[in-house]
């Protein structure tokens, strides 16, 4: 078996529900935006594509299983990359309403966010102005957003797996998510390994500042030992930096347009393949290779492709 020190797992969220169409041209709304995003990610290097569905004709998150059945099909026909539903949906959705689609299509892998949180997206208005309608209300509505994920919401979610074969990438915003997942696992109700996905650099959650990567990962290690199996993204504009700094320490990374619009300073990727293609020479270059979807799979212990239920 490959060691995950040995090779680097990206992970490509390829639309998520935090950009609004307004923001970008290339941020994929459509179904066979979806798809296409997704292929050519997988195509690129990427072995989990972390997705989420959008309204084709208003852009806004849908988390209804129909929402989803138009591209996942598609999607596992045409790539053997591990797919990761969303269980986060948009912070304005109710656990409920988030969780439709992994309880529907029984993923391999399904996002469980860790700990309730201020999530202030309105920040953004400023370099976009123009936005109006929904898009607008959806940053200015987040000033008094708090994104619920209580224990009891936490438990909902982690009861989804237990007869659906689903694997969690837990999203973890701040030190005290480390700590609520170390909490189930002395409960007995997560197994290992355990596949921590660190945010940073989201104004709520910890900064994207280099020590606050290295505490993370130093909490991480010592709450979860060899069982850990970490993994990183950067909001905007820090997402290269502190993936690769993540890589140097042994962790895994992840990239897409659900993180940040950006390829470099001022210029918006045009796809979510030339982010990770732009991520997997920095890998490289650290002496490590990039994870194929066979070896992500055996290293996060997933069920495989042929168990979900699309």
């Amino acid at each position: 078996m490959s060691t995950s020190n040995e090779v680097v797992i990206i992970t490509c969220a390829v639309t998520g529900a935090i950009h609004t169409p307004g923001m970008s041209p290339h941020l994929p709304v459509t179904p066979d935006q979806i798809v296409e995003a997704a292929i050519g990610a997988a195509e690129a290097g990427a072995a989990i594509l972390h997705l989420h569905a959008r309204d084709p004709e208003t852009g806004r998150p849908d988390q209804t299983p129909d929402g989803f059945a138009q591209f996942l099909p598609r999607i596992k026909q045409a790539t053997d990359a591990a797919i990761n539903l969303t269980t986060g949906g948009s912070p304005y959705m109710d656990v409920q309403e988030r969780s439709l689609p992994a309880a529907a299509f029984a993923p391999e892998v399904a996002s469980l966010n860790m700990g309730s949180m201020n999530f202030g997206l309105y920040g953004m208005l400023e370099r976009y102005p123009d936005l109006q309608g929904w898009e607008r209300e959806h940053l200015e509505g987040s000033r008094d957003l708090v994104f619920r994920n209580s224990f009891k919401d936490i438990e909902f979610v982690l009861a989804l797996a237990e007869d659906r074969g689903i694997r969690f990438e837990f999203e973890c915003y701040d030190i005290s998510h480390l700590y609520n997942l170390h909490h189930f696992v002395k409960r007995g109700l997560v197994k290992p390994p355990f596949f921590v996905q660190s945010v940073f650099g989201l104004l709520g959650g910890i900064g994207n500042h280099p020590e606050d990567i290295a505490h993370m990962k130093r909490t991480a290690d010592r709450l979860f030992g060899e069982d850990l199996r970490w993994s990183v993204l950067g909001a905007g504009a820090a997402q290269f930096r502190v993936a690769t700094q993540a890589a140097a320490l042994g962790g895994n990374v992840r990239v897409g347009l659900e993180d940040s619009l950006w390829i470099d300073r001022g210029v918006l990727a045009q796809s979510n393949a030339q982010q990770v293609s732009r991520m997997r020479p920095m890998i490289e270059a650290l002496g490590k290779r990039v994870a194929t979807p066979a070896e992500a799979r055996e290293i996060l212990d997933l069920k495989g492709a042929d168990q979900v239920n699309f």
